[in-house]
């Protein structure tokens, strides 16, 4: 692409408006700025779209917003689902509700019904509205856990789910193809609305969402008898989770919730943290603030779009808060529905659990115990979400549990996509049945490292930002291939699979296999003694990522193990 041409057309077209020009004259003199805003257009993915809000065809805008929806339209027009229709959500980023109604108005203007949320809603809110409403798609508009800089376009396809093959493909095919902006179709966002195009939607679909999140509840009346005595601390950091998240905890009786006041309301600046991730240690100093004010059992954060759940639980034994990994608070509840829905007969012969390649191995132990069929899927909810279509489909397994490293989570198939706020409602019923036994979550964590393995899991990225940066990525990944390491941390390498290669090669005896799942730029290392380790570029961000587990004979001896693969992949 041209970028100076291409700029050029952006400051004196008539199709883009004053203030998009005004923009663009402001950085005439910094050819590096207007290189890195056009030098290509904003990368529509396999799950749609993630950049830096701003003028350009390499960022967020209404103008790439339109050209993203109109290839949309047109995939969803090849398919006859005018008539279905599209669910629009949008959480609390700056212009997320401007993105949803110039989605909302494409849509319209190539005659496909659109049914959009009043108001800001947690994306699997959205992924349960798609199947719900009977749509043939789903768009989100959310940037999730990324700075305040960055917006985002998800899509979901009739089943709930983001988009996966051939759908993935094809959507990206008819985006491709939106090369001139004539062809990209608008109108009147109010017209739309009067002609019928647009419904506009809310308590309806929030009223049939929360009741399927509380038919997860297993053990109200473990709920009962401690509602009064458990405390419990939140954080939207600024999101959608305030609503449905409080809602949920107070209609199944929980009576001492308290809010992160600071962080309380929706604000796509995200004024008290400067990464609203619960991921970021930096993130939870307010929520541990009012913890110890409170004296609260846990603390809870929710990302932005609320479809990640970070978690502190009080360790009374030494009055500290201790910071919970997605790992850690998804097996506690994996095992917790498992064991229970057992215990009550309630499990089926054929329940199955479904985790990603990256996630904890604790999992593979638990579904051992319990009979459940485990499978493992590429990295991104979306391939759980997949999972369970295909179970329903061909009737072999009865989905109950999926997570992933990255504090996502689903209970329940009411939804195709992980949900921060089933995540929470059942975190606190199972702080509540523990309390009940006069343990914290602390206590049960270590009784699963006494019972299964004392596994510990960890996550290190490096970022390269700019024009270079993806090739620089991808020459890392091609080294990795071409030569491929044989130890890490002091553990032999036993297998590697390339997943983009669908090739599993033995080290020790040279023999291949198949990998099983599909094509991906994705790297996994088995190693001796239950270590492994995982090497992906980003699929949202400028970066590559590096997951490494291992399996300790003590915390203290996973640790040590932990930090000496690290240590070789650094």
């Amino acid at each position: 692409m041209d970028f100076k041409k291409e700029y050029e057309k952006w400051c004196t077209d008539e199709y883009f408006d004053d203030e998009t020009k005004k923009e663009l004259l402001a950085i005439r003199d910094d050819e590096e700025e207007i290189k890195d805003r056009f030098y290509r257009r904003l990368e529509f993915g396999t799950g749609g779209l993630r950049g830096v809000i701003g003028t350009g065809t390499n960022r967020m805008n209404i103008y790439t917003v339109r050209q993203a929806t109109q290839g949309l339209a047109n995939y969803i027009i090849s398919q006859d689902g005018q008539e279905k229709g599209v669910a629009i959500a949008f959480d609390s980023r700056i212009m997320s509700p401007e993105f949803a109604k110039e989605a909302a108005s494409c849509l319209s203007a190539n005659g496909i019904k659109v049914y959009l949320f009043e108001s800001l809603r947690p994306t699997p809110e959205l992924s349960f509205s798609v199947r719900k409403l009977g749509c043939i798609a789903g768009i989100v508009i959310t940037a999730s856990h990324n700075p305040r800089e960055y917006n985002g376009y998800k899509v979901y396809w009739e089943d709930g789910a983001q988009i996966t093959p051939p759908h993935d493909k094809n959507i990206l095919a008819e985006v491709a193809k939106v090369n001139d902006y004539e062809q990209m179709k608008t109108m009147d966002y109010d017209k739309a609305v009067t002609d019928g195009f647009i419904k506009v939607i809310g308590k309806e679909i929030d009223d049939a969402y929360i009741a399927e999140l509380k038919k997860q509840n297993i053990h109200p009346e473990a709920i009962t008898k401690v509602a009064k005595d458990i405390k419990i601390v939140y954080t939207p950091l600024h999101g959608t989770g305030n609503i449905p998240v409080r809602r949920v905890l107070a209609e199944l009786g929980f009576e001492n919730v308290y809010v992160v006041e600071k962080q309380e309301k929706p604000d796509g600046n995200f004024p008290t943290v400067a990464y609203p991730n619960p991921e970021d240690s930096k993130a939870w100093t307010l929520a541990l603030e009012l913890a110890k004010e409170k004296d609260a059992d846990i603390v809870l954060a929710t990302d932005p779009d609320a479809d990640r759940l970070g978690v502190y639980a009080k360790d009374e034994k030494t009055g500290e808060y201790v910071s919970f990994t997605g790992n850690m608070s998804g097996s506690l509840i994996a095992e917790y529905i498992l064991r229970e829905k057992k215990e009550k007969g309630e499990l089926p012969e054929n329940a199955a659990i479904v985790e990603t390649i990256v996630t904890t191995d604790m999992l593979k132990a638990v579904a051992e115990k319990y009979g459940v069929k485990l499978m493992e899927v590429l990295t991104g909810f979306k391939f759980i979400g997949e999972q369970i279509k295909l179970f329903e489909q061909n009737n072999s397994y009865e989905y109950i549990f999926g997570m992933e490293e990255s504090y996502g989570c689903l209970a329940g198939t009411y939804a195709r996509d992980k949900d921060a706020c089933v995540a929470v409602m059942m975190l606190c019923e199972v702080a509540a049945y523990y309390k009940l036994k006069g343990m914290t979550l602390c206590d049960a964590m270590q009784d699963m490292y006494k019972e299964y393995g004392y596994y510990k899991e960890g996550l290190f990225t490096i970022t390269k930002k700019g024009i270079d940066g993806a090739e620089q990525i991808e020459n890392m990944m091609r080294e990795k291939r071409e030569n491929p390491a044989t130890v890490m941390g002091g553990f032999k390498v036993l297998k590697m699979r390339d997943y983009q290669s669908d090739e599993v090669k033995d080290m020790v005896t040279g023999e291949t296999g198949t990998t099983g799942l599909p094509k991906s730029n994705v790297l996994y290392y088995e190693l001796e003694n239950n270590a492994w380790c995982c090497v992906r570029p980003s699929g949202t961000e400028p970066k590559i990522k590096f997951y490494y587990g291992v399996k300790g004979e003590s915390l203290e001896d996973a640790e040590k193990k932990l930090e000496a693969i690290k240590e070789d992949l650094i």
